[in-house]
């Protein structure tokens, strides 16, 4: 992202906390105003069970519906084949097409905890979208996230991140995993300034780095209070939280409080910088790509769109049309609602 956007301080402090979002007219997949989950499933079944799966079909209806219209859909067409829309896309499509209709197909804190579950299987933990998940999650999503988690594998979220994820970096990340990050809008004066200069003791006024202190704080703070926070600690050292860490630590523990300050700042910006990364460059990743697009499709769709463009340099609709092909790079587009 270019520096000028996170260095920019003074325009975050009375912005939307864009954790708060609820979903709304920032989305840019919407509820379908006459909705009727019998006609989507004879639709669905057609374009599944003919001769030939008819693409254009699947698309226009999983990415044309809320995620409550898609699981109203899911449970129509259960009850009507005795199969599972899921297993039947599976069935009928594949590679990353099949990977984002059956995305759209899966509620969002299930999608969220098989993202988590994929993350950690096998050998090696692919940190870059735990990162990702618990540094961009509200309280309530992660709390979401957390019981499809123990619904999905019959144990808790933080047994297992234990097992994948160790030292500092396992312990910020079991912070974010327990959801229990401050939600007060009111900010304390007087803790930003003390959290401001504990953070500026623990790293650039010492030799070496507390990096405990700053998991606590940025794991816990309220994002308001963050954002205060930012703003102290830079009239304090001279330079930003984020270039403090930046400078103080590495590896994955800088990699994700990195992504929590950016996040405190400006979850779109976020998502846009990740999205141009994942079509940036020799090869897609198209992992990414399809998390985040679902994922954020009914959030602040509309805001990443508005940031990546400015960071891009052009839209993100141009951008996917640019990188990806076929069903899979129509369905994205669809998902991205407009050429703007």
């Amino acid at each position: 992202m270019a520096t000028d956007l996170w260095d920019d301080l003074a325009s975050i402090v009375d912005a939307p906390d864009s954790f708060a979002i609820k979903g709304s007219d920032k989305g840019s997949v919407k509820a379908k105003a006459d909705f009727n989950a019998g006609e989507d499933v004879v639709a669905l079944r057609k374009a599944i069970e003919g001769l030939g799966t008819t693409d254009k079909t699947l698309i226009d209806i999983l990415s044309h519906r809320s995620s409550s219209q898609r699981e109203a859909i899911c449970k129509a067409y259960l009850a009507a084949t005795n199969r599972t829309l899921v297993d039947d896309l599976k069935g009928d499509t594949h590679g990353n097409f099949e990977r984002l209709l059956v995305a759209l197909a899966t509620p969002p804190d299930v999608y969220d905890a098989q993202e988590v579950m994929r993350a950690m299987e096998g050998v090696g933990t692919e940190d870059s979208t735990l990162i990702e998940i618990f540094a961009s999650r509200t309280n309530q999503q992660v709390k979401a996230l957390a019981a499809a988690y123990l619904e999905e594998t019959e144990r808790k979220l933080t047994f297992d991140l234990k097992k994948e994820v160790s030292g500092q970096f396992g312990d910020a990340l079991l912070l974010l995993a327990q959801g229990n990050r401050d939600e007060s809008i009111a900010v304390d004066q007087n803790m930003v300034k003390e959290d401001a200069k504990a953070l500026y003791d623990a790293g650039e006024k010492k030799l070496g780095t507390d990096e405990d202190k700053f998991i606590e704080i940025l794991c816990k703070r309220s994002i308001p209070q963050l954002r205060q926070t930012f703003v102290e600690y830079k009239e304090i050292s001279g330079r930003t939280l984020q270039k403090s860490i930046e400078r103080e630590m590495s590896g994955t523990l800088e990699e994700l409080l990195v992504a929590i300050v950016k996040c405190a700042k400006n979850v779109p910006a976020y998502f846009a910088e990740r999205l141009q990364y994942s079509v940036k460059g020799v090869g897609t990743d198209e992992k990414t790509l399809t998390r985040i697009m679902v994922c954020r499709s009914e959030l602040d769709m509309l805001d990443i769109r508005t940031e990546f463009k400015k960071l891009a340099e052009k839209s993100l609709h141009d951008a996917i049309e640019s990188d990806v092909s076929g069903s899979f790079g129509d369905c994205l587009k669809m998902i991205c609602g407009g050429e703007d």
